[in-house]
């Protein structure tokens, strides 16, 4: 990536407004991304979400984990969601969220105040709860993001607002498609 491609502090700053604005309890699910192996992208109209393979053709489950035991993936990570915002900010092109890694891009507002561990979301025919596990930034998002990115989503306010992202788990298969809406119907812990 050149620098040319990356937001400034200023311009990241300057989009905070912009990402706060995402919706409460009802958004849209704006992006579909399978990674069938590692820096591989697909950008796909609509996927399947399984509990088992989480989404179908990704190369989650065959990645295996460091935070296993056994090296096995981790099924409190099979499923990522970015703020579509968020990523719009960063990325600066539509063509260029995908590099983030995440599988789903979702307009809805991630914070851990609006959607802490055990809250469900509806995604198209799919139902997923949204995990523990930490989604922080690394060399590889600072490579495809820059420095001033990896530090706006690993600040406290980044953290908070869960700019990275989050992590979830598959509670309900189903078929997902780009434009679903993604709905919160149980909050965490109830």
């Amino acid at each position: 990536m050149i620098a040319s491609n990356h937001a400034t502090a200023v311009e990241l700053e300057a989009g905070l407004d912009f990402i706060r604005r995402s919706p409460k309890d009802g958004g849209a699910l704006e992006l579909i991304v399978r990674r069938p192996q590692v820096n591989e992208r697909e950008t796909l109209a609509e996927a399947t979400l399984d509990l088992v393979e989480g989404l179908v053709g990704d190369s989650w489950k065959a990645r295996g984990s460091t935070r296993t035991p056994d090296g096995a993936a981790d099924p409190e990570t099979q499923i990522t969601l970015m703020n579509s915002r968020a990523a719009a900010v960063m990325a600066r092109s539509r063509e260029r969220w995908g590099l983030a890694g995440d599988q789903l891009f979702v307009d809805l507002d991630l914070s851990g105040a609006n959607l802490p561990p055990g809250t469900r979301l509806a995604v198209g025919a799919a139902v997923i709860e949204v995990t523990c596990p930490p989604h922080n930034g690394c060399k590889k998002f600072m490579a495809r993001f820059g420095p001033e990115a990896l530090r706006f989503v690993n600040s406290p306010l980044g953290q908070e607002l869960h700019l990275r992202g989050i992590n979830a788990k598959v509670v309900r298969g189903g078929l997902i498609r780009t434009g679903d809406a993604v709905k919160k119907i149980r909050a965490g812990g109830q």
